[in-house]
């Protein structure tokens, strides 16, 4: 498998764009494409996974259930462990991210 993380996206932009590009039994490798697309209201992220995630294009603010506000630009990275109630509060119509998920110890 190949390609190319900033190709471009289909003119109809209606949902965000998931694209896996690797998977094993233990990680799982993402391209997120926004188009300006945030959390619904009330809506919280919740994954039993633990996920990196870098934003490589535009800009975004991740919401936490703790009152947290982490604003991000082109660049910015940050990890979501398992179970980390996060949103995406605001984003920008040409965010592109990348997310790594990987199974999270169970100790």
């Amino acid at each position: 498998m190949q390609g190319n993380l900033y190709a471009v996206e289909p003119a109809i932009r209606v949902e965000e764009a998931f694209s896996t590009l690797f998977a094993n039994p233990v990680c799982r490798v993402e391209r997120i494409v926004s188009f300006g697309h945030a959390s619904p209201p009330g809506f919280w992220y919740e994954q039993d996974e633990d996920e990196w995630v870098v934003l490589l294009v535009g800009s975004a603010a991740l919401a936490f259930a703790d009152g947290r506000v982490l604003d991000l630009c082109a660049g910015d990275w940050t990890s979501l462990p398992a179970r980390c109630r996060h949103r995406v509060e605001s984003v920008s119509d040409d965010a592109l991210w990348l997310a790594v998920h990987c199974r999270a110890d169970e100790a």
